[in-house]
């Protein structure tokens, strides 16, 4: 897929926003990319995870041996690039705030696997899910995102292939330009702001 026949794929759901938005990492944007509008439709999320998969390097994909990613936003589209790349899917959770298996999901000793999520802004969640994943015994050996927003910041530790890379201004709440800070705040991410 080209890089606009992906952007169509999110205008068609809606779920390119436009406004004042708080992100999970608790900066503030003035576009946000709705990831679960985009992937309910379950064609639309088989084609973005199919180009995902395709994206990967060969080295990459013929090396992993499980997917994973953190939930909520990377269960939809970690499940879909299980069935991408013909693997097992699993994903983390925090109940009590921190990243862990749950749901009798385990992880082999030394497996390999992929970590996939929806959209990455600082890279603090896959960081968190990467490390989780060491916890409890695996080896995250690359991630793969449907849209990198960090403007190339993010630093996962690990070699990323987001599917699409967009350059969306973010600002600490204390930093907000004028136009922004007057517009109503909207907080529509699975995470509580800090």
């Amino acid at each position: 897929m080209t890089q606009e026949e992906i952007l169509a794929e999110f205008r068609a759901a809606d779920a390119l926003l436009e406004g004042h938005f708080v992100l999970s990492s608790g900066l503030h944007s003035p576009r946000y990319l709705q990831c679960a509008r985009v992937l309910m439709d379950p064609s639309r999320a088989c084609r973005l995870a199919s180009a995902l998969a395709s994206s990967l390097p060969l080295e990459i994909r013929s090396k992993v041996e499980m997917v994973v990613s953190p939930a909520m936003g990377g269960v939809i589209i970690g499940h879909e690039m299980g069935r991408s790349l013909g693997l097992p899917a699993i994903f983390l959770e925090r109940p009590t705030g921190t990243f862990e298996l749950r749901r009798g999901f385990t992880i082999e000793p030394g497996s390999k696997l992929l970590m996939v999520e929806d959209v990455v802004t600082t890279g603090l969640s896959s960081r968190e899910a990467i490390k989780a994943v060491a916890d409890a015994g695996g080896e995250v050996i690359a991630a793969a995102a449907l849209v990198d927003r960090s403007n190339g910041l993010a630093e996962l530790g690990v070699p990323f292939f987001p599917l699409i890379r967009l350059d969306v201004p973010v600002y600490e709440p204390r930093n907000l330009p004028e136009e922004l800070a007057a517009i109503p705040v909207e907080k529509p991410g699975s995470r509580k702001a800090a």
